[in-house]
Order: structure tokens, then sequence, then C-alpha cells
């Protein structure tokens, strides 16, 4: 496999990004272009950059088994929203990032081969995706996200998250908003359009542990399909690389079958 790190300059964001991405080399390409492989959105979390998913997990070994590209954009610490100052990470996640991928490489997959997932704030930022943008992909997976406004309301005077107020303003508003995933889960019960498989995990010992049961519970209240799973475990990368292979072995089956 190929690993390929670009820095761009997104008209939505307005300031270079690294952009780190798994391709196959065309040696392993055996007739499948880019355009029809199917390709993963992986996400970051908070602490962390396009780089985190290569360091600390088996993703290029993964990738290479089921022939996947795998797409790691930066976000810094947005929390893939669009925000005041005009820098539209969510936008960019979701809109520029895919047209940039089809102009520069071809890579322009149907909804059916099309995934997304993270960790942590990226597990907030993948449902958000699947959930705003049904359309986009066939299945989204959430480890250890921070998957409701509990979560930004209890950092709210936190002096080590202090862009929290910067990107949402008033914390107290924000219930029923864009940034609420309730609000998202009601828009996605409501639109009458096909969700994709969604998959939430979180660890038994971490502090976003209720937040995943509170989803998934609002999930169940509105009728949206969701596949839920808890183990013993910390918020931290041992975790997560267990869980993004569970997660690709659930919705693509075994590598090679």
């Amino acid at each position: 496999m190929a690993l390929v790190r670009i820095d761009h300059s997104p008209a939505t964001v307005q300031v270079n990004l690294p952009l780190n991405l798994i391709v196959p080399d065309p040696a392993e390409m055996q007739g499948v272009p880019l355009s029809r492989r199917r390709v993963l959105y992986l996400l970051h979390g908070l602490s962390d950059d396009a780089s985190a998913w290569q360091r600390y997990t088996t993703i290029e070994t993964v990738a290479r088994a089921y022939g996947l590209v795998v797409v790691m954009p930066s976000v810094g610490r947005s929390f893939y929203a669009d925000q005041p100052n005009g820098q539209r990470y969510f936008s960019y996640l979701v809109d520029e990032l895919p047209r940039y991928l089809q102009d520069v490489f071809g890579i322009a997959p149907s909804r059916e081969r099309t995934m997304i997932a993270g960790n942590s704030m990226g597990g907030y930022g993948a449902m958000k995706a699947a959930l705003l943008h049904p359309e986009r992909y066939c299945a989204a997976a959430s480890f250890s996200g921070a998957l409701s406004l509990a979560f930004l309301q209890a950092h709210a005077d936190d002096p080590r998250l202090p862009e929290f107020a910067c990107l949402f303003g008033d914390l107290t508003r924000l219930a029923g908003g864009e940034h609420d995933p309730a609000a998202w889960l009601a828009r996605a019960a409501q639109g009458g359009r096909s969700l994709p498989r969604l998959w939430v995990s979180c660890g038994r010992q971490e502090d976003v542990y209720p937040l995943s049961l509170l989803f998934c519970e609002q999930c169940r209240t509105l009728g949206v399909d969701v596949e839920y799973s808890e183990y013993d475990g910390r918020h931290e990368w041992p975790f997560w690389d267990v869980e993004v292979r569970r997660f690709l072995r659930d919705v693509l089956g075994e590598p090679g079958a």
C-alpha cells in the first residue's frame, strides 16, 4: 500500500491542512481502479491529527487486506463544525474533500462503497456526517464518541478546552441545533431517507460511556437502527484499533470473502 500525505488549502477552511491517505500500489490494483474502490473516511479525535490512525493502529494492514482506500483528514480541534469565524470544517469534510479526491485521484465511489468512522471527537464527526448526509455513506461508526451535548456542556468551563466557547457560543442554547446529536437523529428519523448502517462502541471505563448509551437509547426511541457494543476498555488506541477492525469485519465480512 502507498501512504500519501498532501498539504492543501481548502476554500472552506482557508488554511493549509494535511491530508493522509492509504491507497493500493499499482501492483495491488488487480484491475480495480480507485474510482471503484471501497473508501473509508477515518476521523481523528480532539488531541490528534491526520497521522494518528496510521501511527497508533494497524489500519494500513487492514486496508491492504480489504483493498480499501482510507482517507484521514485533519480538522484540528474543530469538532468537525462550521465555525463562526468562517472556517467551515464540516463543509470541508462532507462537500469539498470528496470533490477534491475526485478531481485529484479519481476517487468517486458510490454510496454503497463509502464508509465513515472515527474515535472520540471523530466519532461525533462521523455520526454527524452520516445522519445529516445519509445519502453519502453506507455505514458509519463511532468509537468512544462524544455523542451528546452533555459532553460539551460538562466542559463549558474547562480551561483545557477553551475552544468550546469559540466553536459553539452559549452552550446552554445548543439543544435542537446543528451541533446536537439528538437533533441529527430526529432529522434523520423524519427525513424518509435510507440511513447508513450505524455502529457504536464504547469502553465501560470511559467518561463518554454514558453518552454512547444515551445516544443508542435515543436511536431506539426514534426507530433508528443502531448496532451497539460495549467492553471493558478505556479511552485509548488499543481499544480503537480493535474496534475499527471489528466494524469493517461486520460491514464487509472477512477479508477475501
